[in-house]
């Protein structure tokens, strides 16, 4: 199966956007990751959420960087302005955040993080009072609310102006939720569990949740100091975590990102298990237990096919969508599926929770080790993923892929090469100035060789 992703004359312009795939995200204090920014966003979504006579409240959350303090504020400015209240919670994850929007009824979320980038960045998203994130046309909304100038003259004056809490208990409300996720009957007692928290938001939910439910924990990346999130540590780089396994004699490794909405685990061998294994694994339990619904898996145009042939023994069917969780929330709540997620470890577990969140996960995977008494390298043994390739091309400028004939000869050359049993997928990153070539096939050697080629044609047209 070959094919590509071409973008659309839509995620062109979306690509031109404020908001991106994931929220806003840029350098911090440049445009648009400005203070300026920040409060006109927070004005932006009040102005959005005021229904009705009741007081309304926003709940604010953030990673560790350095530059979360001024976006917050500025973010909380920006909503009293308009009269709605906030909740600031601190570093907390995103799917914290999420939780947290619903079971305080709140209006809205908002989470100040740039998740696996390195800490010079920083983003904002969304959450609607449902604790699910924004879709396209609410953002659109907020944009369009921002250039037009329409929120400029409400200015509510004395008592309706609104005002600024600490939620000083967030983190233990989170942790009480995570732990009922965990199945009642069972216990991590006995287990050795290393835990790389990449200095981020859950540099102590996590460790704790673990702990309270028995396991034997070691703790990597746990001493954010607002500039050390995600160096060399967590889900983008599990070296350190695999070595730590193998040192201590672990059960298993986890790998959260900056925010920790996502999850890189290690086995008791410290070899890698990216999110493709482990939706595989969680698949076969959920069959098992006959509580997959639409007996379908959710997962993204990047997972691998390797994920397609492990599932279709049980019959399952593998529903692909766009790069972004989002979208694989969109397609699970538009058919009524419940698991998801992508190779890159955002994993979603709809009956527990709205987004992706990488402590659940874990958990819903140790579940599975507890309940079948095999270590993770023999349950990860049911996925075998085909060589795949990605290579990454910092580009000048993002133009749909039909507008550029060399990239597209060069494209289809390859396709004809690989052949019925390899895919193409070359598709602009959301977040960043890029491309993203991948090339999946069973010679891994020749993958890369397709690979580079399409990068060179894409760099000469591009750059």
């Amino acid at each position: 199966m070959a094919y590509k992703m071409n973008m659309s004359p839509k995620e062109e312009r979306a690509s031109q956007r404020l908001f991106g795939t994931d929220g806003v995200r840029g350098v911090a204090n440049v445009h648009p990751m400005t203070a300026e920014v920040a409060m006109q966003l927070g004005r932006a979504l009040a102005y959005l959420i005021r229904n009705g006579p009741h007081r309304h409240r926003v709940i604010i959350g953030k990673d560790t960087r350095l530059s979360g303090y001024m976006l917050e504020q500025a973010l909380a400015a920006g909503i009293t302005s308009m009269g709605v209240d906030v909740w600031l919670t601190g570093p907390l994850p995103t799917p914290g955040i999420s939780n947290l929007t619903t079971s305080m009824r709140a209006d809205a979320g908002a989470v100040i993080s740039a998740s696996h980038n390195p800490y010079q960045d920083n983003g904002i998203k969304f959450f609607w009072r449902d604790g699910f994130k924004l879709p396209d046309e609410t953002e659109a909304k907020l944009e369009e609310l921002l250039s037009t100038g329409a929120m400029d003259t409400i200015r509510p004056t004395a008592d309706n102006i609104g005002r600024a809490f600490r939620l000083d208990d967030a983190r233990g409300r989170y942790i009480v939720f995570l732990k009922a996720t965990f199945p009642r009957e069972l216990t991590l007692e006995g287990m050795t569990i290393v835990v790389d928290c990449a200095n981020g938001a859950a540099y102590k939910t996590a460790p704790a949740v673990l702990e309270e439910l028995g396991a034997k924990v070691i703790t990597l990346g746990v001493s954010p100091d607002g500039m050390n999130i995600n160096e060399k540590c967590g889900a983008l780089h599990p070296e350190g975590l695999a070595r730590a396994v193998v040192e201590h004699g672990a059960h298993l490794g986890l790998a959260l990102d900056g925010d920790a909405d996502r999850l890189i685990v290690v086995d008791e061998k410290g070899k890698v298990v990216d999110g493709d294994a482990i939706m595989a694994i969680c698949t076969g339990e959920l069959v098992a237990r006959q509580q997959l619904k639409k007996m379908t898996l959710v997962a993204t145009v990047m997972s691998n096919i390797g994920l397609e042939r492990a599932v279709a023994r049980w019959d399952v069917k593998v529903a692909r969508t766009r790069v972004g969780d989002r979208y694989v929330v969109e397609e699970m709540r538009k058919h009524g599926y419940n698991l998801g997620g992508e190779q890159s470890g955002h994993l979603l577990f709809l009956d527990h929770s709205t987004t992706g969140d990488g402590t659940l996960a874990a958990l819903q995977l140790l579940a599975v080790m507890c309940r079948q008494g095999k270590p993770l390298s023999e349950l990860a043994s049911i996925f075998e993923p085909v060589p795949q390739t990605l290579l990454n091309v910092v580009v000048k400028e993002k133009r749909e892929l039909g507008e550029l004939p060399e990239v597209m000869k060069v494209i289809q050359s390859v396709e004809q090469r690989l052949g019925s049993a390899g895919r193409v997928l070359v598709r602009f990153s959301g977040t960043e100035p890029k491309v993203r070539i991948l090339i999946e096939g069973e010679d891994a050697a020749r993958n890369e060789a397709y690979a580079k080629e399409i990068a060179e044609a894409l760099s000469k047209s591009l750059n």
